[in-house]
């Protein structure tokens, strides 16, 4: 269901019982990346998947600033408002990940609980952020000249997700078919708006995190893993979670120790217990 804030739609899948857990999908994804784990979690928690701007069916704005982080945020505590959520627990992955950490740094009343996968604070060196936001908007320009097919195609040969190759052909192609299922536009100014370069980083302010914080990466993606251990270092009370056999999306290729994860953590957390 397509749910207006703030003058954008966004899409959202709900399903389950129990208490929330909002679920925050990676660049390229969308509520679809998380419907395997949701029928999984049904019986413990309501879960409420949501399409990131440009994401899915959700709209796809022109103007690129419209992506940004502190929109992004701000579209989320308007649709916590709207679906009378309560200090819901949050899961983000990678892109979704960096738009958990911005949505607790802008309204941390809102978050009762912090899952974060394979998650980046931002790019601190300004030189090197630099960088990244020429090379996110060469991208960005690729997908409109070349079309989804050849970038989706480029996409998946980074060596990020070399490990994914393992997963059962089924598995493969319907990921893919959900990547190709995005709006061009939407991924392009996603980039623009929404890539790490774009995005002001949050290293120094982890501290003010003060709600209960899971970390998950796997151990094959050596870069987050350290980013890992730099977030569990700064975020006061984090737990680490670094998954054996697994690349960036461990939610993809370890489902069922991904599963129990989560449920024990939301389960046996007390808010408040830091």
């Amino acid at each position: 269901m397509r749910h207006t804030v703030n003058g954008l739609a966004l899409n959202v899948e709900m399903s389950g019982s129990g208490p929330p857990l909002v679920l925050l999908h990676g660049f390229t994804g969308s509520a679809a990346t998380w419907r395997d784990l949701a029928r999984s979690w049904g019986a413990s928690f309501t879960t409420i998947a949501v399409d990131l701007i440009g994401h899915g069916a959700s709209d796809a704005p022109a103007d690129p600033a419209r992506y940004r982080m502190e929109h992004c945020a701000a579209d989320l505590v308007a649709l916590f408002d709207r679906l009378g959520l309560d200090r819901p627990a949050v899961l983000g992955y990678s892109l979704g990940g960096r738009v958990a950490l911005h949505l607790e740094l802008a309204a941390p009343e809102r978050v009762g609980r912090l899952i974060l996968e394979s998650a980046s604070p931002g790019i601190a060196d300004s030189a090197e952020r630099a960088a990244r936001t020429r090379a996110d908007e060469a991208l960005a320009d690729s997908i409109e000249r070349d079309g989804l097919p050849a970038f989706v195609a480029r996409w998946e040969r980074l060596p990020l997700f070399a490990s994914q190759e393992r997963l059962p052909p089924a598995a493969r192609e319907r990921h893919r078919a959900q990547r190709l299922s995005n709006s061009p536009l939407g991924l392009a100014n996603s980039l623009r708006g929404t890539g790490a370069g774009a995005m002001e980083p949050v290293v120094d302010r982890l501290a003010e995190l003060q709600m209960p914080t899971l970390l998950v990466v796997g151990e094959l993606d050596d870069k987050y893993v350290a980013l890992a251990g730099a977030l569990e270092h700064a975020i006061p009370g984090a737990r680490l979670a670094i998954v054996p056999d697994a690349g960036h999306a461990v939610h993809l290729e370890q489902p069922e120790v991904f599963e129990r994860l989560v449920y024990e953590f939301i389960t046996r957390v007390e808010v408040g217990c830091r």
